[in-house]
């Protein structure tokens, strides 16, 4: 950081992306059937009018860290562990790699994200649950 300048998030995203082994939707998919827990980032005025992931566990990104963290007394039920195969979704697949990122820094070594976020999703004609939320520890 010369001069007080940081990197621009441009550079950081790929650095987040360089750990990750992204999924396409059906391999979200696929991931979240054989085990895997998919947790939806986007904020609820996108969950409201796109829908959400059936299955997928939702988490206000502030709180993401704090829920997934097996160590955590605030921690989610889901968060059994930190061999939990967790896939990030956001909107596009941006915030979900930093999310993905950090959550490998608190030892969950499986996290990733879905490249191409929600959006992708939907895209690929996955289903899509338009019913009511419920926010992890809520």
């Amino acid at each position: 950081m010369a001069g007080g300048v940081g990197v621009r998030v441009e550079e950081l995203l790929a650095a987040a992306r360089e750990g990750l082994d992204r999924l396409g939707p059906a391999e979200a998919a696929a991931a979240q059937a054989g085990g895997g827990l998919l947790v939806d980032i986007r904020y609820a005025a996108l969950r409201e009018r796109d829908g959400l992931v059936p299955g997928a566990l939702v988490v206000e990104r502030n709180e993401l860290e704090w829920r997934l963290d097996p160590q955590c007394e605030h921690r989610a039920a889901e968060a059994t562990g930190h061999d939990l195969r967790v896939v990030v979704i956001c909107n596009e697949g941006y915030a979900s790699s930093l999310a993905a990122a950090s959550l490998r820094l608190l030892g969950l070594h499986r996290a990733t994200d879905l490249a191409g976020g929600f959006q992708a999703w939907r895209a690929a004609g996955l289903p899509v649950d338009t019913g009511d939320v419920t926010l992890a520890g809520r």
